[in-house]
Parts: C-alpha cells; sequence; structure tokens
C-alpha cells in the first residue's frame, strides 16, 4: 500500500510532525541533532504500510524550533507534550519508538503515562545514569560543550558531533549519505542545541533504572553489535524488564536506524505485529 499524503499538524500541536498511513499508530522519537527525517525513508514508508506513523521534530530541532530556555526541553516536559500530540488527535495508545535521546524520552513517557503506551522500541538507548555523582559531572560535561556550541557555532559543533567515536562505524556508508546527513543536522540553531543538551542531556534527566521493573509494555531493545556500550547497557535493562527482547543487529554501531535500515525493519515490524496470549506470551500475527 503507497504511504498517503502527510496531514496537516493540527492547531496548538507542541512540535511539527509528518502523520501518514492508516492502522494503530507508531510515535517516531529522533535522537539529539535528528529530526523526522532522521528515519531513513525506507523505515518511514515500511511502518506506514501498516500503521499510523507519527514522526516528529522535537522541541529545539528541525522545523519545531524553539527557544533558549533549558527547563523548555527536560525530559519530562518533553514526554508530555508528546502525549499531547497523541490527544489532539484523539489516540488512547500508540507503540512509541525512540532512538538515543529519544529512547530516553520514551522511558520517561512509559513512566509517568504508563496506560498511553502500548509497545516500546528502544534503539540505542539507556534509562539515564544511576549514581548522582556521575550525573553531576555529566552535567559539568555537557555545560562545557553547550557553551562551545554556543561560541563556536553549530558547523564545528556537526562536525566535532560526527566525528565523535560512538558514531565511528558510520564511516562506512556512502559519502552521500554522510553528506545528507550532515546537511540536515546543520539546519539546527545552536543556541537551540545548547539548550537541549543542557535540559535533556543524561547530566540532567532523572535516572530510570529503578522504575524499569514496574514497566508493563512489552519492549524491544535495539543495539548494534559494534556498539559494546549499549550492548551492556541493553543487557543489563533486559535483566529488570522481563517483557524485554534483546536484538543485536550484526556489522552496525550506535545508528542501527541509519547504517541498515532493512535490518532495523527485520526487527522492529514483526515485533510490532506480536500479540499477547492468555498466559502471558507473544505470537505472531503474521508476515510483517
Amino acid at each position: 500500500m503507497a504511504e498517503v499524503a502527510s496531514r496537516t499538524p493540527l492547531p496548538g500541536d507542541p512540535m511539527q510532525l509528518d502523520d501518514v498511513g492508516e492502522g494503530s499508530p507508531v510515535l517516531l522519537v529522533h535522537g539529539f541533532t535528528g529530526s523526522a527525517e532522521a528515519w531513513a525513508p525506507a523505515i518511514r514508508s515500511g511502518l506506514a504500510r501498516r500503521h499510523r506513523l507519527l514522526a516528529v521534530d522535537l522541541p529545539g530541532h528541525g522545523r519545531t524550533g524553539g527557544e533558549a530556555d533549558p527547563k523548555r526541553y527536560e525530559v519530562e516536559r518533553l514526554a508530555a507534550e508528546l502525549v499531547r500530540v497523541l490527544d489532539a488527535r484523539g489516540i488512547d495508545q500508540a507503540d512509541w519508538v525512540g532512538y538515543s535521546m529519544g529512547g530516553r524520552i520514551v522511558l520517561a513517557a512509559a513512566t509517568l503515562y504508563p496506560d498511553r503506551v502500548a509497545r516500546i522500541v528502544l534503539e540505542s538507548a539507556s534509562p539515564g545514569i544511576a549514581s548522582e555523582r556521575a550525573r553531576e559531572q555529566r552535567r559539568r560535561q555537557d555545560e562545557t560543550l553547550a557553551r562551545r556550541i554556543e561560541t563556536r557555532g553549530v558547523e564545528w559543533f556537526v562536525d566535532y558531533w560526527m566525528g565523535l567515536p560512538l558514531f565511528a562505524t558510520q564511516t562506512r556508508l556512502s559519502p552521500s549519505l554522510l553528506s545528507a546527513e550532515r546537511a540536515r543536522r546543520l539546519q539546527n540553531r545552536a543556541e537551540l542545541l545548547a539548550a537541549v543538551l543542557r535540559g535533556a542531556g543524561t547530566g540532567s534527566q532523572p535516572s530510570y533504572w529503578e522504575a524499569l521493573e514496574a514497566i508493563e509494555a512489552p519492549m524491544l531493545i535495539l543495539v548494534g553489535a559494534l556498539d559494546s556500550r549499549y550492548v551492556e547497557i541493553g543487557a543489563r535493562m533486559q535483566e529488570r524488564l522481563p517483557r524485554a527482547f534483546l536484538r543485536q543487529v550484526p556489522r552496525v554501531g550506535h545508528t542501527v536506524h541509519l547504517e541498515d535500515p532493512a535490518r532495523w525493519l527485520e526487527e522492529v515490524v514483526p515485533f510490532l505485529h506480536r500479540r499477547q496470549g492468555s498466559d502471558g506470551a507473544f505470537d505472531d500475527e503474521g508476515e510483517a
């Protein structure tokens, strides 16, 4: 089935978004420096074949823009605003899919608004930093980086960000794809990225490690096999989540959706179509 045209954002929407497709709703939440366009076209069209797909531009990013106030970007406030997106469309429950920072926002929503979350897909995401001392150290690091973004500008920051060891596996992507990624990130504003880092960075957000065991929604934890840090985080999360499935995608790193969108769909689509039996186990509804 062809992807339908994007619906017009509703008055009062807290953020810009693409709203396409028909079926059970899926909310896509991008990471830091991202936007709705950060999800590969194959991913968005693949999901929209069987779902109503809501792909947002978070505040401080892309078309949504924002203000240079870190409180505007606190993780729990962003989770509340995503619930408002669902409210405006009369959607009681959705499947929530979050990458990196977006995954941390999804965990906040699952903790604060569990009745609004049907299934969860976390890609390369963590529940935050458990130790207050370590969080404070990370807050200081984020503040240093935020000041550099403000003084050196968005072009410096995008090149710095894309050169981090976390994204080293992206160097195997085509030059044209990397160029497009750089151009997309350059559309952001330096002062807003700095504010997002201060408000939604892992040093500022609450730790959700202790809240994991209360999350009842089925969860797919998706990580790149070459991203050893998040493989370890994913394994630790799975130990606390009896209804979680951990999947490692071979030969890719932190950005699974960018490095191997076809395999991303192979893992995510069947998970979204599993149904729960009376014994609590999940069965596939059929081919994706």
